[in-house]
């Protein structure tokens, strides 16, 4: 995720820089610096981001479950924890998901996957 990316979302949620270090649980500096793109956003706030994100767009909308979308076969399903846990629209947000034909085990590789698929194209369309 870039500065950008990092400061349309916070721009979005309508929070200031002090309310988004608040929910992220850092440092005011640290927010203004990714804000700034003087640092790079790490990983785990990315994730931390893009479900707050995803919570406020999913409450507002009916979205269908990534497994409809992809039309996934049954041994996938089964395979996978999103259907498993019948988690719906998740799927970009969890390790250990059946996608592409393999369980995905690295959130920082599949995510940049994910921003490809049409499930997270879905979601994040207002974005």
């Amino acid at each position: 995720m870039d500065s950008k990316e990092f400061l349309k979302i916070r721009h979005f949620l309508g929070k200031t820089q002090k309310q988004w270090a608040d929910l992220l649980c850092v440092s005011t500096k640290a927010i203004q610096s990714y804000d700034q793109g003087w640092r790079p956003i790490p990983v785990h706030l990315e994730r931390q981001t893009l479900l707050l994100l995803s919570l406020k767009i999913s409450s507002d909308q009916k979205i269908r479950p990534c497994w409809e979308i992809k039309n996934c076969p049954r041994a996938g399903r089964d395979a996978c924890i999103v259907w498993e846990l019948n988690l719906k629209n998740l799927c970009w947000f969890l390790t250990g998901t059946f996608c592409e034909g393999k369980i995905q085990k690295n959130w920082g590789e599949k995510i940049k996957m994910c921003k490809n698929c049409d499930v997270f194209k879905q979601l994040f369309i207002d974005i």
